[in-house]
């Protein structure tokens, strides 16, 4: 699914000026022999026996489906929600695993809706995967900031549920408000 484009599109934030072709091959080269020496895990979030082009995958797919209407920095901030639950010892430790979590195989019951809501999951608008495989790849290889400041949750703004209530409320980026700190299970009151 990655094209011909490959991973040194990874290296170039899109903020930056299109850099000279031999600029280009500089960073490639850097790049590969940094993973040789380093190991695989090299500037992401990588752990043995992960398959990382399949990591970066299953982060374009979150990014593409939970958010490719979004302006750049909200496209940004679902991929570090990702990024940040990898890193948090709650969560699953790889980012499909994180993007495909789920407490049971019902509908709409996992961590992330468009991955058990019964649809296709393929990619349909061409130029919104492209800009979300452009992304995952920066947000992955850690060439972008958080503009959620570390968030673990988030949710569309037009729905309200239960659950934000009991975390930090942290920024309003394009339609998601994000989330830090612990969870702390809302008690409702019974009548």
């Amino acid at each position: 699914m990655f094209g011909s484009r490959g991973i040194s599109d990874a290296l170039l934030t899109p903020a930056t000026p299109a850099p000279t072709r031999a600029q280009r091959a500089t960073l490639l080269f850097l790049t590969a022999f940094a993973c040789l020496l380093l190991g695989p895990g090299f500037g992401g979030p990588a752990q043995a026996g992960v398959d990382l082009r399949q990591e970066i995958e299953c982060l374009a797919l979150n990014i593409y489906h939970e958010a490719r209407g979004e302006p750049k920095r909200g496209r940004l901030a679902v991929g570090h929600v990702v990024l940040n639950r990898v890193a948090d010892s709650r969560f699953p430790s790889s980012v499909c695993e994180v993007v495909r979590h789920t407490k049971d195989n019902r509908l709409y019951r996992c961590q992330f809706t468009w991955w058990c809501d019964g649809r296709s999951d393929e990619p349909r608008d061409v130029e919104a995967w492209r800009e979300s495989q452009a992304l995952a790849r920066s947000v992955f290889w850690g060439f972008t900031e958080d503009p959620t400041r570390g968030a673990l949750w988030y949710h569309a703004t037009w729905v309200k549920p239960l659950w934000r209530k009991a975390l930090n409320r942290g920024p309003r980026i394009g339609d998601h408000v994000f989330y830090t700190g612990k969870y702390r299970p809302v008690i409702r009151a019974s009548n």
